[in-house]
């Protein structure tokens, strides 16, 4: 299963601890774009933002880390429109609050979760485990054997 994390800067060492938890779980993360560092050129943001989309459209699902910033919603929008699996983690209930949430929070498929980091990463796992055997052999009927 792949997976791709949306966030902010702010977040970098959170980003990375749900990254090493999921690859030991042997998940594959499509882009990190944590490595990326001194972006100063129009240039640099252009190559990194086709990276980003494409890491979305070989993810199986996208985790956004709250807060972010404007890319990670826009990634948001991308994943949405791809029709990917998406868990959005908030350390707080903030997305709950009116003034504070996005319409795009609350739609079908949008999997929201409030709490620790790592009672998200156990849930996380515990709900990609369950969509894989469900999505197994046996449980798709399309799939031909």
């Amino acid at each position: 299963m792949n997976f791709y994390i949306a966030s902010s800067f702010k977040n970098i060492d959170k980003v990375r601890e749900l990254s090493n938890q999921l690859k030991l779980e042997g998940y594959t993360h499509t882009y990190d774009w944590t490595q990326n560092e001194n972006i100063n050129s129009l240039e640099a943001l252009s190559t990194i933002g086709e990276k980003e989309k494409e890491a979305i459209v070989q993810s199986d699902f996208l985790v956004i880390l709250l807060p972010a910033g404007i890319s990670s919603h826009v990634e948001l929008g991308i994943a949405i429109g791809l029709g990917k699996r998406i868990y959005l983690y908030s350390p707080t209930d903030e997305i709950y609050e009116f003034e504070q949430t996005s319409t795009f929070y609350h739609i079908k498929g949008v999997h929201k979760f409030i709490g620790t980091l790592t009672s998200f990463m156990q849930e996380l796992i515990k709900q990609e485990d369950q969509f894989e055997i469900q999505s197994g052999p046996y449980f798709n009927i399309n799939k031909h054997f």
